[in-house]
């Protein structure tokens, strides 16, 4: 029989004690408020760190915050088309979507991912509601304009990228209704056109234009990095549009760090409180970085 006086198990208690009044600031300034959360990258394909998410985003709702979950899924859309022989290209990391490959993306999005997501969050006490930027007119997009410069003549040609969209508006009112219903909303970045037409959205690009309208106190992208690095690799843990804007004239972030962090720039100057880039891959990232002093990634705000 163990000692309930044994001093290894006290300090184990004492520093779960610790640990939540650590939170408790947090939870206070924070109940009641957003978090807007991208989950993607490679911890959706791994069971383990899916069922640490799904626990992460049930504790937030339990405390008092109302979590929104926007999810990616790429890879699986990748896969799905590779499954049915279509060919994949990209311009700038932008998927060229012709509409066989929007019905795919579509199918891919708002059925297995999301309703795996859903299931996952049921698997770990809440409930969820799955929808998509189509359901209750929750997101209006457009037709993404790019344009790529010749390599060789150096002029600027536009790029056709088919059913690829971008958020026009945004209409809170079904995650408001979900979330005061004691339920999560998980969205899949699929949204409609003026045009009635069916558009692919980058989940970034979703995820920060719904912290935008909501007014979040959070917005959390879930990458495969540590977050925003310096030259050195050493973790930048606070960044302002304008260090944003100056890091990346001196090539100190560039690829598909670029994109991320437009997003973030966007959502904190149009009404977000902060935006967060961390590490997916690591277990319970957002709460450490969240209900700790010591942080996990890197935040920016407006100023």
């Amino acid at each position: 029989m163990s000692n309930p006086h044994d001093p290894a198990r006290t300090d184990l208690a004492l520093a779960k004690a610790e640990t939540l009044i650590e939170a408790l600031p947090y939870l206070q300034r924070y109940a009641g408020r957003t978090f807007v959360v991208k989950y993607g990258g490679h911890a959706m394909g791994d069971p383990g760190l899916a069922h640490d998410f799904a626990e992460d985003i049930v504790l937030l709702k339990a405390v008092g915050i109302n979590p929104v979950v926007v999810h990616g899924g790429g890879p699986q859309i990748g896969a799905m088309l590779k499954k049915l022989g279509v060919e994949s290209r990209f311009v700038d990391g932008l998927r060229v979507t012709d509409r066989m490959t929007a019905q795919v993306a579509e199918m891919v999005l708002c059925g297995s991912i999301n309703k795996e997501l859903v299931g996952w969050i049921g698997a770990a006490g809440g409930k969820a509601i799955g929808i998509s930027g189509k359901d209750g007119g929750l997101v209006k997009a457009s037709k993404v304009t790019r344009t790529t410069r010749d390599p060789d003549s150096n002029i600027e040609q536009a790029v056709d990228l088919g059913f690829v969209g971008e958020p026009e508006t945004v209409d809170t009112r079904i995650i408001e209704t979900i979330s005061a219903a004691g339920m999560i909303p998980v969205i899949a970045p699929i949204a409609s056109g003026a045009d009635g037409e069916t558009y692919n959205v980058n989940a970034d690009t979703m995820a920060g234009a719904v912290a935008a309208a909501i007014g979040a106190a959070r917005l959390f992208l879930l990458t495969d990095v540590s977050g925003v690095l310096d030259k050195d690799k050493n973790l930048l843990t606070d960044l302002t549009p304008a260090d944003i804007d100056r890091l990346a004239r001196n090539g100190t972030i560039s690829g598909g760090m670029i994109p991320k962090l437009e997003t973030c720039v966007h959502a904190v100057l149009a009404g977000c409180e902060a935006a967060v880039v961390l590490d997916g891959r690591v277990p319970h990232a957002m709460l450490l970085e969240f209900f700790t002093s010591r942080g996990a990634g890197t935040l920016i705000r407006a100023g």
